[in-house]
């Protein structure tokens, strides 16, 4: 008898360790996901102002629409957490469609590698930013899912181990930010 309790407990305190395990390896998932977004954030801020100062060469009398890029830039950069990058993005999505817009109302610009590579920079940043939120929000899912399953929902709060938000860009934008943004000349 006190063999087979100590067999239960032996196990018990095995499983626990490994779904702890499992949880922490799901969380570092969930981090290097986020991490993942981030780096394309960076990329495509980095983008930005060139293609700002490449149509600013064409168009200089567009100077409300620059502003309005460079201070969706701004406020996406300083965004925290999932939530509010989010919102902040797609203000930036906004306001570098209309950039990109400024586009078809100048030939020259238009016709201009220097802004053709550009467009065709941000539209693979862009196609590696939606792959990066896809798999932070499955990851996401996951975990959250492993928090909430039987028997981890018992004692993974008490571990520290709370939901995540998803990556979530807002149903009017969605569509857009899915699709590739159309290069065209």
């Amino acid at each position: 008898m006190g063999w087979a309790v100590l067999g239960l407990i032996v196990v018990v305190v095995i499983y626990l360790i490994m779904t702890y395990n499992g949880l922490v390896a799901m969380r570092q998932r969930v981090n290097q996901a986020f991490a993942d977004i981030d780096v394309q954030l960076k990329q495509r801020h980095d983008l930005i102002p060139n293609l700002v100062e490449t149509v600013k060469g064409y168009a200089s009398h567009e100077k409300e629409t620059f502003d309005a890029v460079i201070k969706a830039r701004n406020q996406a950069q300083a965004a925290a957490g999932p939530h509010d990058q989010a919102v902040a993005e797609q203000q930036l999505t906004g306001a570098v469609g209309r950039l990109l817009a400024l586009g078809e109302a100048y030939p020259d610009l238009k016709a201009s590698a220097n802004f053709q590579q550009l467009q065709q920079d941000l539209g693979n940043v862009e196609d590696k930013l939606a792959a990066a939120r896809r798999f932070f929000n499955n990851a996401v899912s996951e975990f959250n899912t492993a928090i909430q399953a039987f028997p981890a929902v018992f004692f993974a709060p008490q571990m520290g181990f709370t939901p995540r938000e998803f990556f979530d860009v807002g149903e009017q934008t969605r569509a857009q930010i899915e699709v590739a943004p159309s290069v065209k000349f």
